[in-house]
C-alpha cells in the first residue's frame, strides 16, 4: 500500500471514529499536489477533490482526464469575479461564496450555460486579514439574495475555515460558532437544499466533526509535502 493510499485509510478510521454514525465527506485537497496525485486518491476511492486556483486547477483537470469521471470537483480558494465564469464551468461546488457581487457573477455565468451552480456561503470565523468570507450577518443576506433573485445558484450551506493554534482545542469556538449559524439558517429557512457544514483540515477535522462538521477539507495529511513531479 502507498503512502497516499495509507493515509487515506488512516484519516477515514479517524473520520469513522469520531463521526459516531454520521456520515462525513472526505475531500482530498489536491491544490499544490500533481494530478498523479491526485489520480492515485481517485483510484483508491476518494469521490471528492478541491482546488483553489482556477489556473492551477484547470490543466490538472485536462490532465486527468477521464479520471474525473463522476468525481465531484470543489472550489475552495478565494474566488474573484473575473474568474467566475471558468469556475462554473470547471466546478461543482464552488464553497467559498462570500458576497452578493460575486453571487450575481456566477448566477449570469451559469444561466448562459443553462446550469444550477451549487454553492456554500464562506463564513468568516477569523480575525485574520488573510482570512476570506462574510460576516454572519453578511452570510444571511447573501442566502436571502440567492433565493430571491438567482434562480441558477442553489446555496448548500456553509463553508469556515477557522484561525490555526498549536493547541487544537482552541478551534472549537470558531466551530461552535460555525455551526450555530448553519442550524439557524437551516431551522428558520426550512430548506433542504441547506445541509452541508465543510469545516475540518488536516490539523483539526475531528473537532470540526465534533462540533457539527460533516464535510471535511484535507490535503497534507494525505499527500504529505507538495509535489508537483510524483
Amino acid at each position: 500500500m502507498n503512502s497516499i493510499a495509507k493515509n487515506i485509510n488512516d484519516i477515514r478510521k479517524r473520520i469513522e471514529n469520531t463521526s459516531n454514525g454520521k456520515k462525513v465527506t472526505l475531500i482530498a485537497v489536491t491544490k499544490t499536489f500533481s494530478a498523479d496525485c491526485a489520480k492515485q486518491a481517485i483510484d483508491i476511492g476518494i469521490s471528492d477533490i478541491a482546488e483553489s486556483k482556477i489556473q492551477e486547477a484547470i490543466p490538472k483537470f485536462e490532465a486527468l482526464s477521464n479520471s474525473l469521471n463522476g468525481i465531484n470537483k470543489h472550489f475552495i480558494g478565494h474566488l474573484q469575479s473575473n474568474k467566475a465564469k471558468k469556475a462554473v464551468l470547471n466546478f461543482d461546488l464552488i464553497q467559498s461564496l462570500d458576497s452578493i457581487d460575486l453571487a450575481k457573477d456566477i448566477n449570469r455565468h451559469a444561466k448562459d450555460i443553462g446550469k444550477v451552480q451549487k454553492c456554500l456561503i464562506e463564513l468568516k470565523v477569523s480575525t485574520e486579514a488573510t482570512k476570506s468570507g462574510a460576516s454572519k450577518e453578511k452570510v444571511n443576506e447573501i442566502y436571502d439574495y440567492c433565493v430571491a433573485n438567482c434562480p441558477n445558484v442553489l446555496i448548500c450551506g456553509i463553508m469556515t475555515i477557522a484561525p490555526y493554534f498549536d493547541d487544537k482545542e482552541l478551534v472549537r469556538p470558531y466551530f461552535k460558532l460555525a455551526y450555530n449559524v448553519f442550524e439557524n439558517i437551516k431551522k428558520i429557512k426550512n430548506d433542504g437544499n441547506f445541509n452541508i457544514l465543510s469545516m475540518g483540515m488536516s490539523d483539526d477535522f475531528e473537532i470540526a466533526i465534533q462540533e457539527g462538521s460533516n464535510m471535511v477539507r484535507v490535503g497534507t495529511a494525505i499527500f504529505g509535502e507538495r509535489n508537483y513531479d510524483k
